[in-house]
């Protein structure tokens, strides 16, 4: 039997086993989410499934995530890492399942339910075979991926420290590619995500006598203009930046000239580079513009996500992993990064490894105008589930045999 078929058949029907307890916990996850750094019902969930198993565990005080460390029969010092999210988002729940959300204002509509369920499967199906490992296995269980930094937190309270993993690995769901589809690329593949809060104070007076005081509205105005104006002119096309003025607030009534405006919006990048020089762009544009006018202009920006980065080696062994397990066509090179953030990207700045998305399509659905990630009516096919839990298994014992060079 060569080594393909072995893989297919072995990973394959290990997490095809797991798969009825997986969407089991899945759903369970679903109907109860929680939002932010601190997740312990979902804890609780996942602890209660990993139970039993030959796992050590090892806690923060930051955040209610932790990670299980599975130490392999044959120890050859290598060290990799698994992680899976496991929060979700303020939005309210319009899918109409039967394990719809029963929190009012919360639900799982990026895929952290279906990653965390496949990290247990993962856990378990590898927990079984043991002996077979030659080396440890740390799965990562993070909460506040959806904007609250839960894995510089973890970073920071030492979770990853010891025993120090040598390579990372991540799935993300992603309900508008093919179902058991993976889709990735070497280098960046998401953007850095940082928040632009800027106040232009002006003097607020009647709006009858606009000459009376200094009116902020339209010095804001010229300061959007001209920051997008900065992008597209100063930015190179070819290590790209996205700024969106996504909130303007100001006034409090229609006869009166207010005293300020705020304007916020997100900054996105694809480099270090770019990210120092659009910042410094933003700010200086912003602080001059308002002098211009008899203005002055408060720019504070937010540090977001690092821009997230797959080493090409990880990547490279991620994906043998998956043609070994579906054949050529169950893998996909994005031409290009996607904008948006990924707070893995922590972990990744630490530790050389590759995160990858998973088509998740429903079956009889078009992809393409399929409900997206962060849409009140997203829903996944569950049996893709299998299929990822066999991805963290092959990869984490390959990585073990081989490293990543």
């Amino acid at each position: 039997m060569d080594a393909t078929l072995d893989l297919h058949q072995d990973w394959g029907a290990a997490a095809e086993a797991e798969l009825a307890d997986v969407v089991e916990l899945r759903r369970a996850i679903h109907a109860d989410p929680e939002i932010g750094l601190q997740c312990p019902r979902t804890t609780e969930k996942i602890k209660a499934a990993l139970a039993g198993l030959p796992l050590d565990y090892r806690e923060g005080t930051s955040t209610t995530g932790f990670v299980a460390i599975l130490r392999g029969g044959r120890d050859n010092g290598r060290t990799v890492l698994l992680r899976g999210d496991m929060d979700a988002l303020p939005m309210q729940e319009e899918t109409g399942l039967p394990f719809a959300s029963r929190v009012p204002g919360a639900m799982h509509a990026c895929g952290h339910d279906a990653h965390t369920a496949m990290l247990v499967g993962a856990a378990r199906a590898l927990c079984a075979r043991r002996d077979r490992l030659s080396g440890s296995v740390v799965f990562m269980f993070q909460p506040g991926e959806e904007g609250h930094h839960g894995a510089r937190f973890m970073i920071e309270d030492g979770l990853l420290d010891e025993p120090r993993p040598e390579a990372a690995f991540a799935l993300h769901i992603m309900p508008n590619a093919p179902a058991g589809v993976m889709w990735s690329r070497p280098g960046a593949l998401l953007a850095s995500t940082d928040a632009l809060n800027i106040t232009v104070h002006g003097r607020g007076g009647h709006a009858a006598m606009p000459h009376d005081g200094i009116d902020p509205i339209p010095v804001a105005c010229e300061i959007v203009t001209a920051l997008s104006a900065f992008v597209a002119r100063q930015i190179p096309v070819t290590d790209p930046a996205v700024l969106s003025i996504t909130q303007i607030n100001a006034g409090s009534a229609y006869n009166i000239v207010p005293d300020e405006v705020k304007l916020k919006g997100t900054l996105r990048t694809l480099s270090n580079t770019v990210r120092a020089k659009a910042r410094e762009g933003l700010t200086r544009i912003a602080k001059h513009i308002a002098i211009a006018h008899g203005c002055t202009a408060e720019v504070v920006i937010d540090d977001g996500y690092p821009v997230t980065m797959n080493d090409p080696r990880a990547l490279s062994l991620m994906r043998g992993v998956a043609e070994d397990l579906g054949g050529e066509a169950a893998w996909r090179t994005m031409p290009s990064p996607i904008m948006g953030g990924e707070d893995f990207s922590y972990v990744l700045r630490e530790i050389p490894g590759a995160m990858a998305f998973i088509g998740v399509a429903p079956k009889g659905s078009d992809p393409a105008t399929n409900p997206p990630l962060h849409n009140t009516r997203m829903t996944i096919e569950e049996e893709v589930m299998a299929r990822g839990v066999a991805i963290h298994c092959a990869v984490a014992e390959r990585f073990l045999d081989n490293g990543l060079d």
